[in-house]
């Protein structure tokens, strides 16, 4: 499984490295930036060392491509999102996962006055491996579970660095594979399921900053309120990247998702990556 998932990061890199390459844009009605980032981690002790730890190393990929269009009053956002990463501590036999995501975000707009849309958006997010938990059960793996929004509604955006979309008309659709709710409700979907569907409100939101000179911060978060069950419960799922520049190749990377989904799980689900590593932008 792990030589897919490396394969299936490669294939991607090349893919967005190659459209970034070929791309002709003469009528500037695309723009295109992508940034990728190896992220390092490594600790070693020797048996002497008194102070306790476990040697260890890890490693992420992030690809992060954005391509937007815009012609008169319309313009189509559009945000590509991987990473993956691994670590290997010393006496443990396999690696364990410490980043796996897939995602894909899309919204379009018309102008209707100033700046605000007619707007239209479609969100897709999974991930690529296997996920287990502290003993070993399987968890989740590719596109199980697998989440889809698609809605229309508002958009507020004052340039590309600060939007919002109110969507009171959202659709949800939640797919995992049915042997994980053999048992019992898995991810919210019910015991023998492999599907379940909603229909509520979205807000989703997006704000991008610079708070001194090479040091980049990256906000985005979606809530959600299912209209047929516990409209009062709302999903929320909030990220932030920083990136520090210290020169045009390296940098350091700060990554926190916060996710609260009580069909998932009634509590607040947290990931955060930091690393230094090889940061290249496209």
């Amino acid at each position: 499984m792990k030589k897919t998932v490396f394969s299936l990061v490669l294939l991607l890199v090349a893919i967005a490295i190659n459209a970034q390459e070929t791309a002709t844009d003469t009528t500037k009605l695309w723009t295109k930036k992508g940034n990728i980032s190896l992220l390092f981690n490594q600790s070693a002790y020797n048996k002497q060392w008194l102070g306790g730890g476990t040697s260890n190393i890890a490693g992420n990929f992030g690809l992060n491509y954005d391509f937007n269009y815009k012609k008169g009053d319309v313009v189509w956002d559009n945000k590509f999102i991987l990473a993956y990463g691994l670590t290997k501590i010393k006496g443990d036999e396999k690696t364990a996962k410490t980043d796996d995501r897939l995602e894909l975000n899309s919204l379009w707009g018309k102008k209707a006055k100033g700046d605000w849309y007619y707007s239209v958006f479609f969100n897709f997010k999974t991930q690529m491996d296997t996920g287990l938990d502290k003993n070993g059960v399987k968890l989740s793996h590719l596109f199980s579970p697998a989440y889809f929004q698609f809605g229309p509604g508002m958009l507020w955006k004052k340039s590309n660095n600060l939007s919002i979309n109110f969507s009171p008309a959202t659709a949800k659709l939640i797919l995992v594979h049915d042997h994980f709710t053999e048992l019992g409700p898995s991810f919210g979907v019910l015991q023998g399921d492999n599907s379940r569907f909603e229909f509520g409100a979205s807000i989703s939101g997006y704000y991008k900053f610079n708070i001194m000179t090479n040091v980049g911060i990256e906000n985005r978060i979606n809530l959600y309120s299912n209209y047929l069950d516990n409209p009062q419960n709302v999903d929320v799922d909030y990220q932030m990247n920083v990136v520090m520049k210290i020169n045009k190749y390296l940098s350091t990377n700060v990554s926190l998702q916060a996710i609260y989904d009580d069909n998932s799980v009634q509590a607040v689900q947290v990931r955060e990556v930091f690393g230094l590593g090889v940061n290249y932008g496209f």
